[in-house]
């Protein structure tokens, strides 16, 4: 090869020159991109730090005002000596306080956690300058994890604490399925024991509930009684009669002016639930307990469904005769719908860029087209996967936009080649043409495209990091498919275009000679022109505000959320009634699937 022609040698050329080479790449991105594909993470929506913390707090028996002046505002000075806090908020009720502290947008995700541990050693250093008596404080920063997976346990005739037997049994069997992160219960009612007296019969005996008390106390503390040391095998004495039922707490003996009484004697002991009540649940108005899982950061949400599927056919045969798993909430089942939609949408683009390539630019041509968006997308799969990017609503509305655009640069090489062969140019040169003619100015067009992405990348605020992923997505998209112009489509065109040669003649009809008429009359009235496209920039930016904004359409989900709010003040019990009535109200509706209800 002379310098001359190495002087002229170019991406296309080079490319056609090594046909195989280009042929093993592309080969292996299909390949690599179909894997990419079935490994990505599956999600509704990408994860993202919450950048808030709830700071709880009980000072028993103080006012509002007592626990605002003395436990409120000591825990707030402590709390403004962590960095780049935003905003903290409180609330003082009496015998509680409860403080919200927020973040500056300018916090990394990844940071946020570590601010977290700060506050956290900031407030427990700080416990000697809080009122005596104060229970806590107590933190919760896990607003991030998300329960997209909710089962409920219903039974007939089974108690609180049946149900929440079985719950934890199969809490247990969850963890043991890949991608489960977290599992909770939910409307768990703990058991108590209570001991009740009438005030009468205390002060017939001379004694007082606090003397009672301390007895209960001591007769159930759990300590170490002794320890038996054999040749073999060491033996440890225990104490009969433990606090574990109604019974062995009835025979306690209490001393009373020198008589003994079983507690039982002088008290009425009865085993029952908390109350006020802790928070509750109710499937379709039923008790229930829940059982809510969240999953793996990175994780496949279809697979984690298929999976708990599969656990939850075992469950269910080994559940007792009554008592009934049922699933509340299921968002492998809306991630699926998602991941269809955008396939659908996949298919319908490539479908109409086949046939619109077909009818414009001939079969071979629309060929070379069709080869290049599948392997352009899997090429982004590929990319996806290394930068660890899901596959989610974000994600996926990039690859949804960025399909309209990334034929645009395979469609102008492949046309331009096609046209060059047409006028009787050797087909290596018409590709080696093409490229010198368009793939520069078509770089700079495809770089502006993803610099247009590239403020919500590195913008400073949740929202940016919410959608952070529609940067990368669609740089790598577009810049693949700009990459896919320069050497395999050249390739394919070079293999596959077989065009007839044209006369100049074939450019002298109709529609030629009314572009022609056009394009003279614009480039003789260029201000007008010019003025026309000012004018109608800045009416479209008046008719901008008249648009309505919103981050995200609605969600699609058939599911409506009430909110129950009763007046301030207002007892658990009272809040349980009102959402009980609620739920009989509209559970027996024929187009309802199921009610779950949580009161507390």
């Amino acid at each position: 090869m002379s310098n001359n022609e190495k002087h002229h040698a170019n991406w296309a050329e080079w490319a056609i020159n090594h046909r195989q080479l280009v042929y093993f790449f592309a080969v292996l991105v299909l390949i690599m991109g179909m894997f990419s594909f079935k490994s990505l993470g599956r999600s509704e929506d990408p994860s993202f730090a919450v950048k808030q913390m709830v700071i709880s707090a009980a000072w028993p028996g103080a006012s509002a005002k007592d626990v605002e002046m003395h436990l409120t505002n000591t825990l707030e000075k402590q709390i403004q000596s962590l960095p780049q806090v935003k905003k903290i908020t409180s609330y003082s009720r009496p015998g509680v306080c409860v403080i919200t502290v927020a973040l500056k947008d300018e916090v990394s995700g990844n940071t946020v956690r570590q601010r977290w541990l700060e506050l956290r050693n900031i407030v427990n250093d700080g416990k000697k300058d809080l009122p005596s008596g104060t229970v806590g404080p107590f933190y919760n920063d896990r607003f991030d994890d998300v329960y997209g997976n909710i089962y409920a346990i219903t039974g007939d005739g089974y108690t609180y604490e049946d149900m929440r037997k079985y719950a934890e049994k199969i809490k247990l069997d969850f963890f043991s399925v890949p991608d489960v992160k977290k599992v909770e219960l939910v409307g768990v009612q703990p058991e108590k024991i209570f001991v009740q007296m009438q005030t009468a019969k205390l002060a017939q005996l001379g004694l007082d509930i606090n003397s009672i008390a301390n007895t209960i106390k001591a007769q159930t503390s759990v300590n170490a009684s002794g320890m038996i040391e054999a040749d073999t095998a060491n033996s440890y004495l225990r104490i009969t009669g433990s606090p574990d039922s109604v019974e062995n707490i009835a025979a306690i003996p209490i001393n009373a002016n020198g008589r003994v009484f079983r507690l039982g004697d002088i008290a009425t002991i009865t085993r029952g639930y908390a109350d006020p009540p802790e928070t509750m649940m109710y499937y379709n108005g039923k008790p229930a307990v829940g059982i809510a899982l969240s999953m793996e950061d990175g994780g496949d949400n279809i697979k984690l469904g298929e999976n708990l599927a599969k656990e939850i056919a075992r469950i269910q045969k080994e559940l007792p005769l009554g008592l009934e798993l049922n699933q509340v909430a299921n968002q492998p089942e809306v991630v699926k719908k998602s991941i269809s939609e955008f396939s659908e949408s996949l298919y319908e683009a490539i479908i109409i860029v086949l046939v619109v390539s077909l009818m414009t630019l001939g079969r071979r041509s629309g060929y070379v087209i069709s080869c290049c968006i599948p392997l352009i997308l899997l090429g982004s799969f590929c990319a996806m996967f290394a930068l660890g990017i899901d596959l989610h609503k974000v994600s996926l509305g990039a690859l949804v936009v960025s399909l309209g655009m990334l034929v645009d640069d395979a469609i102008v090489v492949v046309e331009l080649m096609e046209v060059k062969m047409s006028e009787g140019m050797p087909r290596k040169e018409a590709a080696s043409y093409a490229f010198k003619t368009c793939a520069w100015p078509l770089l700079t067009g495809t770089t502006i495209t993803c610099l247009g992405f590239m403020p919500i990348a590195f913008s400073k605020a949740s929202a940016s990091e919410f959608a952070y992923s529609l940067f990368p997505v669609m740089t790598v998209t577009l810049m693949l498919s700009w990459l896919v112009s320069a050497t395999l489509a050249p390739v394919l065109g070079y293999e596959w275009i077989r065009p007839t040669v044209i006369k100049q003649e074939s450019y002298d009809n109709s529609f030629y000679r009314a572009f022609r008429k056009l394009l003279h009359w614009a480039l003789g009235h260029r201000i007008t022109v010019i003025g026309i496209t000012l004018a109608m920039l800045g009416l479209s930016m008046f008719m901008l505000r008249f648009v309505s904004q919103e981050f995200f359409p609605a969600s699609v989900r058939p599911e409506l959320l009430v909110e129950l709010n009763l007046p301030e003040g207002s007892s658990i019990k009272t809040t349980d009634a009102a959402a009980r009535k609620l739920t009989n109200l509209i559970k027996d509706d024929k187009e309802l699937d199921h009610v779950s209800t949580y009161v507390g």
